[in-house]
């Protein structure tokens, strides 16, 4: 009998504020050590917490996306735990009364087709600290500029039964906050962290035992662990052991898990309601207010963009990858090109350089006046496109760039005779097997009019003057 395996993921979002969560310090990316501080997120005597009215906005709009039902009082508590990074020597959560709980997220699952995962609850809550283990020989330093900062934590249901799902399901989750504003979700400056649960069961058996997998970097990374913890409880299991109920750190060099320490349950935080802060209160109209406020989220401009637009699935999937990525095709688009040329450019030449730098380097306008000449014949496409990487670094018009590259083409049909006369004349053997019967050299001569020509005649006018001068 084969062995389930049953995931859940906490998911820890840093929300897209300029300050913390009950402070003023700056939540930027990459300052000195230690420069991003003050007595409120210190944690020193007397300092008083004020909670971030734009973090709750960011939480309650996450909330929203996923479909939560919005708690009109959620209150804040401590969750206390004593670790180098912690300052306070306690967390500012929230335990018993979250700010919203019951949503879904719908994804496809590689195994599974359309899945729709449910989401236990998002909660506010503040970072803690970093511990840094590569900056001093022999010691672990500390550094408080994440302390503070504030973050939303989506806890997943345990609906997920393989390590590809959680993969996907957490590609879903990224695109919805992004889509949403609610934050930018880089995992490479810690905006996106996970912690996995996994156990394992024989179908229809009651949950095992789960243990909690941390330290991963990546989604890939979060696949590889889950891979490696599930090998590893199967192996325990069929040997006799039994899972203990542990937190474990992944080594991505290795590929393994390996033991941090005994996993806490919520009794050992000691949560109670910070006296400090009173309930969180929203009432009705600003809830209205901020569900208004949502933008089209992925799925509703995945549905538009195949039934409005006409756009395979493949092209839809590409395009609403990233909020900007659809915002530059609809440009185009708005701009008069069709959509599956928009599209075929965006995907092609526009996602070359995104991919690398995070933006578009020719603006839409000047992509749909260059697909327009591709549509009148002015250009070839492949000529289009050696327009279009001129574009990125020249401020001139796609037809001023196309006259400079001598890439307009030659409609004239005295020029075109001409060329097609001297490619017929270059190649007396093709054209006795073509008037022999060989039909498909009247491509060959096309290539070879496109060669004498530079590249320059249009390849719609050579086809009807070789067959006049090839006699039929």
């Amino acid at each position: 009998m084969t062995w389930e395996t049953v995931i859940g993921l906490e998911v820890h979002v840093q929300l897209a504020t300029r300050s913390k969560m009950f402070c003023g310090c700056p939540t930027s990316y990459g300052e000195a050590p230690n420069t991003n501080v003050c007595p409120v997120c210190l944690g020193l005597p007397g300092a008083l917490p004020v909670p971030n009215a734009e973090a709750i906005r960011l939480g309650t709009l996450g909330a929203l996306a996923f479909g939560c039902s919005i708690h009109p009082v959620s209150v804040f508590a401590r969750k206390n735990y004593f670790y180098p990074d912690l300052p306070k020597g306690y967390q500012i959560s929230q335990f018993d009364k979250p700010l919203a709980t019951g949503g879904t997220l719908t994804f496809e699952s590689p195994e599974r087709g359309m899945l729709t995962v449910g989401i236990t609850r998002l909660h506010l809550e503040e970072d803690a600290g970093k511990s840094l283990h590569d900056r001093v020989p022999g010691q672990t330093a500390v550094d408080l500029n994440r302390a503070g900062t504030p973050l939303a934590e989506i806890v997943g249901d345990p609906d997920l039964r393989s390590p590809g799902e959680a993969r996907a399901y957490l590609v879903a989750l990224r695109q919805l906050l992004v889509y949403a504003g609610v934050s930018e979700c880089s995992m490479e400056e810690g905006s996106l962290r996970v912690d996995a649960n996994l156990s394992i069961r024989r179908p229809g058996d009651p949950l095992g035992t789960k243990t909690e997998v941390k330290n991963m970097n990546s989604f890939a990374n979060v696949e590889r662990a889950l891979e490696s913890e599930r090998a590893r409880q199967v192996a325990l299991v069929e040997g006799g052991g039994s899972v203990t109920q542990v937190t474990l750190t992944f080594n991505a060099a290795t590929g393994e898990v390996k033991p941090l320490r005994s996993k806490e349950d919520a009794h050992d935080y000691r949560y109670f309601p910070d006296p400090d802060l009173p309930p969180l209160v929203l009432d009705a109209t600003w809830l209205a207010e901020r569900s208004a406020e949502l933008p089209e989220l992925p799925a509703a401009r995945r549905a538009r963009f195949e039934s409005a637009l006409g756009l395979p699935a493949y092209d839809v999937g590409v395009l609403t990858a990233e909020p900007a990525i659809a915002d530059y095709f609809e440009a185009i688009v708005a701009a008069g090109t069709d959509p599956k040329t928009a599209a075929n450019w965006v995907m092609g030449e526009g996602l070359g350089s995104f991919s690398i730098t995070g933006s578009f380097a020719v603006m839409p306008a000047r992509v749909a006046a260059l697909a327009a000449m591709v549509a009148d014949g002015a250009v070839s496409l492949q000529a289009a496109k050696r327009v279009h990487a001129e574009l990125a670094a020249a401020d001139d018009n796609p037809r001023a760039i196309a006259e400079r590259l001598g890439v307009i083409q030659v409609r004239d049909e005295g020029a075109l005779e001409g060329w097609v006369a001297e490619v017929l004349a270059a190649h007396p053997d093709e054209v006795a097997r073509f008037r022999g019967g060989e039909a498909k050299l009247i491509g060959f001569f096309v290539g070879q009019v496109m060669k004498r020509s530079g590249g320059k005649a249009d390849p719609k006018g050579i086809q009807p003057i070789l067959r006049t001068q090839l006699g039929g």
